[in-house]
């Protein structure tokens, strides 16, 4: 059994450059909001805001006594916030609009950075940004309010968001168009403790080419994980997206730059290993392809319980025992070929050339998965980071941690650790928290849609 290697993160960082706007459309729906271009913008916004015509025609033979006695009808008067000219606005504070006397036809935000999305009341009385502001930002809205006989008047707010003193940064373990199993949760960690964690996750967004449910949980204070209610369905294209850039993680901690990555859910690749039958079963895409004779870890040294992810592979790996120094008894070091790890503290499924004779019959490793030469290359060849890895009948139980082991935890167990309490509907339109009732019903059964509740436990 090896000494355990590190998994990598890559950090990305980055904030939007481009001029943003926002725009509301007259006689849109209350729920709608559209981006336009600057030169879009109504001449009737020089100085901040402009009087509103009041003047009336005469009809047909109208007298023009009886025109002049005609009431003009007053003016729309228009509110903004934060005011102009503010500074130090904290970003978490929404953009807002509102008319008196008349209802929102434009609503125009300008900002080097993140476009500010919004919607309009039903009434059309008022607008609100939908989107957390960025730090150390200008924005410059203009809106515009028409009354019930059609005339505009407009107004406009430039303010400057916050400059926090402390801000978090977030990284991501999944690759750039990397490739990864049907079990690999997306993992992503902070710089500091966070403490808002409901916040931090409705920041958290995904797109994915098949749908899926899942849930975003907390693992602690710097770590959450999205794991599928059932694995991943096979050959999914995933896009996620952090918009940190605005959101208060913890008092006076805000994120200054957005997080995302795009990477490949490959083919369904799972392994089931039971350590009293000692024969490993490899299903792919659903059908069993190999039954192999294995050994697992004799007693005092038993490969523990649990559905696992791989972690990484080399060939060869070294392997020394842990705690036990050269030149002691059952010290040794061997450089060990098609090596495939599914736990932090040196668990592998590999090549056990010198234990051929005792696979499919009993125990005798130190807790590693041993399998026959030819079949540990052919496993070693297809394997990718996050393949499901599920160790039965073991006497010993899983030990949360000692791996990628998230389906060590059943959806309920899941849900509880989740600040927002609801789960995550994915698709090629983007992402959405619901309700977990709410959410399409399951049809995965274990093995091969999902793992068995409790997975980990002691048999």
């Amino acid at each position: 059994m090896g000494v355990g290697v590190r998994g990598f993160l890559r950090s990305l960082a980055g904030a939007a450059t481009a001029a943003a706007v926002c725009s509301l459309a007259a006689g849109c729906a209350g729920s709608s909001s559209a981006q336009t271009s600057n030169n879009q913008v109504s001449n009737n916004q020089a100085g901040g805001s402009s009087s509103a015509p009041t003047a009336t025609s005469s009809k047909g033979g109208a007298k023009p006594a009886e025109a002049a006695n005609t009431p003009a009808v007053p003016a729309a008067r228009l509110s903004i916030t934060p005011a102009n000219s503010s500074h130090q606005i904290d970003p978490g504070a929404p953009i807002r609009v509102a008319a008196v006397g008349g209802t929102v036809s434009r609503v125009v935000v300008r900002t080097a950075g993140d476009p500010v999305t919004g919607t309009l009341s039903a009434d059309k009385t008022s607008w609100r940004s939908s989107s957390t502001l960025n730090v150390g930002q200008l924005y410059t809205v203009t809106a515009t309010a028409v009354n019930s006989a059609g005339a505009p008047v407009s107004r406009t707010s430039a303010f400057r968001t916050l400059t926090p003193a402390q801000t978090f940064t977030a990284q991501i373990s999944e690759n750039a168009g990397a490739t990864y199993g049907v079990g690999m949760p997306i993992q992503v960690s902070f710089s500091q403790p966070v403490t808002n964690k409901a916040a931090v996750e409705k920041a958290l967004r995904l797109r994915t080419s098949k749908p899926v449910v899942g849930a975003w949980y907390w693992l602690d204070d710097t770590h959450v994980d999205f794991r599928p209610r059932d694995y991943w369905p096979a050959h999914t294209q995933v896009s996620f997206t952090g918009r940190f850039n605005g959101v208060q993680a913890a008092a006076g901690v805000y994120g200054a730059a957005n997080l995302s990555q795009s990477f490949a859910i490959g083919a369904s690749v799972i392994v089931t290993a039971s350590t009293t039958t000692h024969h490993m079963q490899l299903y792919v895409n659903g059908k069993k392809k190999y039954d192999w004779p294995i050994s697992t870890g004799k007693p005092g040294d038993d490969t523990p319980n649990g559905t696992y992810v791989t972690i990484a592979k080399s060939n060869p790996e070294e392997m020394k025992p842990a705690g036990i120094a050269p030149g002691q008894p059952g010290y040794y070091d061997l450089m060990v070929p098609w090596a495939t790890r599914f736990t932090w503290s040196g668990m592998f499924l590999h090549d056990a050339y010198w234990s051929v004779g005792q696979q499919g019959y009993t125990n005798v490793s130190h807790g590693c998965v041993n399998m026959p030469p030819a079949a540990a290359e052919i496993y070693y060849n297809m394997a990718v980071p996050g393949n499901p890895v599920t160790v039965t009948d073991s006497p010993v139980a899983g030990s949360p941690g000692d791996g990628w082991t998230d389906w060590f935890y059943s959806w309920s167990q899941v849900l509880a650790r989740t600040a927002t309490h609801q789960a995550v509907s994915a698709g090629p339109g983007g992402s959405s928290f619901v309700r977990p009732s709410a959410a399409p019903a399951s049809t995965a059964t274990a093995p091969l849609g999902r793992p068995a509740d409790g997975n980990s436990a002691a048999a």
